[in-house]
Order: C-alpha cells, then structure tokens, then sequence
C-alpha cells in the first residue's frame, strides 16, 4: 500500500512537471529576423523598417571586412566581420537606428524599429 502511494505521488509529480515544462517552453514566442547583406561595399538593403523585437542579421558577403557600427551608440558593434560571418542585434525599443561600416564609412544604412 505504501509503494502504491509512493507511485501515485511520484505520478502526480511528474504529471505537474511535465505540464509545467510544456508551459513554459510554449510561452515564448520566437521573435521575427530580418537580413541585411554586405555585398560590393553596401548594405542591401540600406534602409528597412520592423517591428519591435526583430532580430537584424549582418552576413558579410564581400572578401573585404565590414564592421557594423551605431551612428549614435545606440548598439554595440561587430567585431570585423570577414566574408560570410554573420552580426546580429534585437532591436527592442522603436526608434531610428542609425549604422555605418567603421572600416568604410561611406557605407551607411538605417533601422527603423515601429
């Protein structure tokens, strides 16, 4: 009798986890990722809006290196990125994010975050 008991409680428990677990692992929703491309010493495309959250991936497609910088600090910025690596920032909060390759600055591009 005591081991049946036993067993209930350690159903019950793993019932509630297993519930727990599902709950939390649906409860987070996967934020949205937009690209830009480095290509022939540009940004493609140099000017996008999204929506707060979205997740902006650099992928460096030049054999020269980039690095993505903030015109205004308003994020940090990439290490150099060499041909194919990648950079990436969340943009939270709505506002104009204003960016430039460090190494050449003639390069420009703009997040606009609704």
């Amino acid at each position: 009798m005591k081991a049946l008991r036993h067993a209930a409680v350690l159903s019950m428990l793993c019932l509630c986890c297993g519930v727990a677990m599902a709950a939390k692992t649906t409860a987070t929703p996967k934020a949205a990722v937009t690209q830009v491309e480095i290509r022939n010493f540009a940004f493609a495309p140099n000017t996008m809006t999204v929506a707060a959250g979205t997740r902006v991936v650099w992928t460096n497609r030049d054999e020269e290196p980039h690095v993505i910088t903030s015109a205004g600090k308003q994020f940090t910025s990439s290490p150099a990125l060499d041909t194919s690596d990648t950079y990436a920032v969340t943009f939270s909060k709505p506002g104009t994010y204003a960016y430039y390759c460090s190494i050449h600055p003639m390069m420009v591009g703009t997040i606009i975050v609704k």
